[in-house]
């Protein structure tokens, strides 16, 4: 999708506590509203529930889906007691 002023608009879902549903529904939903691809991004614990989400929207909900791309990195958060730590974070891009 484009918005108004050219650029690129990126329909992007962050995976957290909910449950897995959840996510698929927002996966879905952004797909049916019209989008050509959605970021599904992740850190720590919740990387392996975005990989549940992804493998659930693409095998039982929308089988035309490609895995587009794949970024993992390690992002720098700070604690609740101000100390830095690293955690592992993943981007999973859906596309049609």
């Amino acid at each position: 999708m484009t918005s108004e002023n050219g650029s690129v608009e990126t329909n992007i879902i962050y995976i957290g506590k909910k449950v897995t549903m959840s996510y698929v529904l927002a996966v879905i939903t952004q797909f049916n509203q019209g989008a050509e691809s959605v970021v599904i991004k992740a850190r720590g614990k919740t990387i392996s529930k975005a990989v549940d989400v992804s493998e659930i929207v693409k095998n039982k909900f929308v089988n035309t889906l490609r895995v587009e791309k794949i970024n993992i990195s390690t992002e720098e958060i700070t604690t609740e007691n101000n100390t830095p730590m690293k955690v592992s974070a993943i981007e999973i891009i859906l596309a049609k």
